[in-house]
């Protein structure tokens, strides 16, 4: 049975930020970001309400901005050569995040089998956000599921990476989980623990022997 690999993207595969802190760093705007950041960490608000207010800051936001702040985050390395042993393996890699699609859908260009985020209107933005697609910890369940039956896969032979409360339900539900570089909510659930900025490292707390 092939395994599949479901990692989050803020915090994660980013190191220390999120994909709309970066984008916003673009704009000129981390400052009313942090505080957005601040209330959805505290549970003030909701990832719809967090969405809904965003998108009002973006409201200048471009593909240009979306490719700069892509290209200039702080990702972990070695994130390409994972997912390539991954897939030499015979198993499959996926992204799960709550940040906007249009951001998580690029690492598809990397390796990732799949990718997911909340759905975004199409830039430049001209329509409001739909608080139906934007995800939660619980949806990234209804993902994984659905990623199973894709693939062909169990539950059972899934493995989640993560940093934060948006990953409890996953780490919840999985046999197999890694805790990156997280809060001590998340590592208190996860298998194995990993603290620093080079995913192979944390790949080998899970890799098959070969």
């Amino acid at each position: 049975m092939a395994s599949l690999h479901l990692f989050d993207l803020d915090g994660t595969l980013l190191h220390g930020t999120s994909a709309p802190m970066e984008i916003s760093r673009q704009l000129g705007l981390e400052a009313e970001t942090v505080l957005l950041e601040q209330a959805i960490s505290a549970g003030r608000i909701g990832p719809p309400e967090y969405a809904t207010r965003v998108h009002a800051l973006w409201a200048d936001l471009t593909e240009a901005h979306v490719s700069a702040a892509f290209e200039a985050a702080p990702w972990l390395t070695r994130i390409r050569d994972v997912w390539a042993e991954i897939t030499a393996q015979g198993d499959y890699c996926a992204v799960v995040s709550l940040s906007p699609s249009f951001f998580v859908e690029r690492l598809t260009t990397w390796g990732a089998h799949a990718a997911y985020g909340s759905r975004f209107p199409a830039l430049p933005f001209s329509e409001p956000v739909d608080p139906a697609g934007v995800l939660s910890s619980a949806a990234k369940v209804k993902i994984a599921d659905m990623l199973c039956a894709e693939f062909g896969v169990a539950r059972a032979d899934c493995i989640a990476y993560g940093d934060s409360a948006s990953d409890m339900d996953l780490f919840g539900v999985v046999p197999v989980c890694v805790a990156v570089n997280a809060d001590r909510r998340l590592s208190g659930l996860a298998t194995h623990s990993y603290k620093g900025r080079d995913l192979w490292e944390a790949y080998e707390l899970v890799r098959p022997a070969r």
